[in-house]
């Protein structure tokens, strides 16, 4: 059973002295002049690494420690790239987060639900293998990063508990109909051939009183993420939305699907680039959100990025005393031959007569390379090469276009339960918003 716990904001700041009684004097002020204080000597011993508690939620406690080690993931998102005046703001971002963090994790624990070491592992071995790294590794990096394993071990655990309470008390209560889900299926028939998007998310709550300040955090992270930092890890720490521990991926929606207010701005934004891509802070019903637009295809057709091509590379390499102009006759030159080979047959002797070598791959999925690289060879016919490419010290590549299957990338009709699942989350994400503000409503929070 939950606690019936009233909100309360416990602030040390200052007392309000209270009235001298009536009728009493005044005692004559006394004052003191430097020469009457004596030398100082400490009375007891202070520990500059103690951690204090910065906040108790329920009796739980919230320390710097956990702050700081929560801060450094952030900062490994970033690169470190986060200026001093931007840090305080973002230190109060998370504090935020581990409060509700506090709060989910009680709300489980009041309904019986424990989360076993075991499944925190399997989870956190997960996040390791997005991060191409082994667990011993991952737990290296994180401790470079000025966090911890027990710091995204600690959020794992808050991830699972909240969704098993989420399943236990507000997935019975929402209801989706099989004829709701049939017109949905209708509609992405109708609209075969039309653009959907691949949609990431995330969502901060705000209030008439808080918006302008969760606006002022929104547009902070859209200026982070722009510069390079990580969507998916922002995401993961400050989204508010069910899709948070999926690094905000919302998948494949039509902007039929999207809220109004998103749905015209999705549609402008351009993928594969880091300043186009991300959207401004957009207002939508109970706060802010923040889009990102991973790709884009048409309904029911097939998705280009997930084609198969078969490509040969052919590289040809720079002395180290080339000199810019000597590599531009160079690229010329390359390029020239490479338009006239006759396909990819030709590759070799093409590669045999300017000193470069020949690599296959037949198995290359296009969505694995870089998009500048994805936007040319989408319009490539087969047998056509890109323009020559590379660096100093890499050396000139020229990819060409040996084969494409496009079998991979084709989009099963819409399925019942995907859709089914799709529609449950999006109402059981309302409902668990609303939940998490009743919890902090009724929250007692001692901030010291």
């Amino acid at each position: 059973m939950r606690l019936n716990r009233r909100f309360a904001v416990l602030l040390l700041a200052s007392a309000v002295p209270l009235a001298a009684p009536v009728g009493s004097q005044e005692a004559p002020r006394q004052s003191f002049s430097a020469e009457d204080l004596p030398e100082l000597q400490v009375m007891g011993e202070t520990d500059p690494t103690l951690r204090k508690a910065q906040a108790i939620v329920n009796g739980d406690v919230i320390t710097d420690t956990d702050i700081d080690q929560r801060m450094g993931l952030v900062l490994a998102a970033n690169n470190g790239n986060i200026s001093e005046a931007e840090r305080p703001r973002l230190r109060l971002q998370v504090m935020r987060n581990l409060i509700d963090e506090k709060l989910q994790l009680q709300e489980a624990a009041s309904n019986d639900i424990k989360i076993s070491e075991a499944e925190v592992d399997r989870s956190f071995d997960r996040v390791a293998q997005n991060f191409k790294k082994s667990p011993a590794a991952f737990e290296a990096y994180l401790r470079e990063a000025g966090s911890s394993p027990a710091a995204i071990k600690g959020q794992i655990r808050g991830e699972i508990a909240w969704s098993r309470v989420l399943r236990r008390k507000v997935e019975p209560l929402v209801n989706v109909g099989d004829d709701e889900v049939q017109a949905v299926i209708a509609k992405l028939n109708a609209a075969k051939g039309k653009d959907e998007y691949h949609v990431g998310e995330i969502f901060l709550s705000a209030t008439p009183e808080t918006e302008a300040q969760v606006l002022n955090d929104a547009a902070r992270i859209v200026g982070q993420v722009r510069q390079g930092a990580s969507f998916v890890a922002y995401a993961r720490q400050f989204s508010e939305a069910s899709t948070a521990g999926l690094g905000g991926d919302l998948g494949w929606v039509r902007a039929e699907q999207l809220n109004d207010a998103v749905a015209p701005i999705v549609t402008t934004l351009t993928p594969g680039n880091p300043t186009a891509a991300v959207s401004d802070p957009i207002r939508v019903p109970g706060g802010v959100a923040i889009m990102s637009l991973l790709g884009k295809r048409q309904v029911l057709a097939g998705d280009p990025s997930e084609a198969i091509l078969s490509l040969k590379q052919i590289s040809l390499p720079l002395p180290a005393n080339t000199t810019e102009a000597q590599a531009r006759d160079m690229v010329k030159t390359f390029q020239a031959a490479t338009l006239t080979m006759g396909g990819c047959g030709g590759a070799e002797a093409i590669a045999s007569k300017v000193g470069a070598q020949v690599a296959v791959n037949d198995a290359i999925r296009m969505k694995d390379l870089p998009v500048p690289l994805q936007n040319v060879l989408g319009n490539l016919q087969i047998g056509q090469a890109t323009p020559p490419f590379g660096s100093q010290q890499e050396g000139l590549r020229v990819l060409v276009l040996c084969g494409r299957d496009d079998s991979a990338a084709q989009v099963k009709a819409p399925n019942f339960e995907e859709i089914y699942a799709q529609m449950n989350d999006e109402r059981v994400n309302m409902r668990a918003r609303r939940y998490l503000r009743d919890l902090r409503r009724d929250a007692i929070v001692d901030y010291r």
